[in-house]
């Protein structure tokens, strides 16, 4: 017999590097119906250290990810173990842990996420449910994203559920289906040139407001091979690396002309992402905290109702879902769907570890 109400923390680690989201959760399901309600929560930034070991993890060996991973997971236990203190919590039934993902390459079949050792369990003395992607994969999906099947329980009355964060990403039904891809980087970028100014991230996208669209190089971007395949699709941020960056690079221009471009350059594939544009679209990630950004968006989906919810969902909905997946995964049910992924067929994902 299933319990009708789950208390989890979600935890959650971006490409935008902003930080670890944790999330205390409860889910309740009555009559089939899932409700949800976010309690204490909170982002907790990575130090300077940290931040270069991930942004340079790309380049490491087999030996030294290893390692790299076994970090991760003794730094992810202590701040869970902060958080779980200082908020006084008790008696979860679960921690779901999303972990850092630092390769994900499922042409190839392989997608790294660190931080999810069964050591975590034993270090926060909780069941953990974690390591998410890693059996899509082996299906033959994307192992992204993994969020959609989450929109589709819980945020049903949105036609559109957009998380703008390091990448965005879109899920909706089609075709009685959900389905879902990556659409473009977004906070990966946008950050990397705000921290050339000095800043953590745009305020606003002030500065880009004030830059200047360059044309041709926005037409270099919205011209690049990713945008013209068919979904399921996913992004990491080697497509940062090695493709945009670089791309960007060519051109010496201000980088407050390139913020601008790049903003609109974002808006563009978000309108071309949507096969009917109109309806209503949640927005969510720390990109909609960007109002020009938002503005953009808007301006290319004149007939779409664009919604920012309030802020606990804004910035910890995939936190939250991730909870959610950990729920469905205690449960035995299918928490990822191939309609989204590529996956040869639906399944349920994750691996627990109970204490020791």
């Amino acid at each position: 017999m299933f319990k009708e109400k789950y208390t989890v923390l979600g935890v959650m680690s971006g490409t935008s590097l902003d930080g670890i989201d944790l999330a205390r959760i409860v889910f309740t399901i009555c009559n089939n119906k899932w409700e949800f309600e976010i309690l204490e929560s909170e982002t907790v930034s990575y130090s300077t250290q940290w931040l270069n070991k991930l942004k340079t993890a790309l380049s490491l060996t087999h030996e030294e990810l290893a390692h790299l991973d076994k970090d991760y997971t003794q730094l992810l236990a202590a701040v869970i173990n902060d958080f779980l203190k200082i908020k006084k919590i008790k008696n979860l039934d679960a921690i779901c842990s999303h972990g850092h993902t630092i390769l994900h390459q499922p042409q190839k079949g392989y997608t790294l996420q660190i931080g999810n050792l069964p050591l975590i369990a034993t270090l926060t003395k909780n069941t953990v449910i974690c390591d998410f992607r890693v059996q899509d994969v082996k299906l033959g999906g994307q192992g992204a994203p993994l969020v959609p099947i989450g929109d589709q329980i819980l945020f049903s009355d949105y036609e559109y559920c957009m998380n703008l964060g390091g990448f965005s990403n879109i899920s909706f039904i089609e075709n009685e289906k959900r389905v879902a891809f990556d659409v473009s980087p977004v906070n990966t970028i946008l950050n990397y040139y705000a921290t050339l100014l000095g800043f953590e991230y745009d305020n606003k996208g002030l500065m880009a407001k004030s830059g200047k669209c360059q044309n041709d190089l926005l037409n270099e971007l919205n011209e690049l091979p990713f945008y013209k395949l068919s979904y399921p699709k996913s992004l990491g941020f080697e497509f940062v690396k090695e493709t945009v960056l670089p791309l960007m690079e060519q051109y010496n221009i201000p980088i407050e002309d390139k913020l601008n471009t790049f903003i609109k350059h974002v808006a563009s594939q978000v309108s071309r992402a949507l096969n009917i544009k109109e309806g209503k679209m949640l927005v969510t990630g720390g990109g909609a905290y960007n109002d020009f950004l938002i503005e953009k968006i808007k301006e290319q989906l004149p007939e779409m109702e664009i919604i920012i919810p309030d802020r606990k969902t804004l910035e910890f909905k995939e936190a939250l879902i991730f909870g959610f997946l950990g729920v469905l995964k205690l449960r035995g049910e299918i928490n990822v769907l191939s309609s989204v992924t590529g996956a040869i067929h639906d399944h349920c994902s994750g691996k627990i570890y109970n204490q020791k």
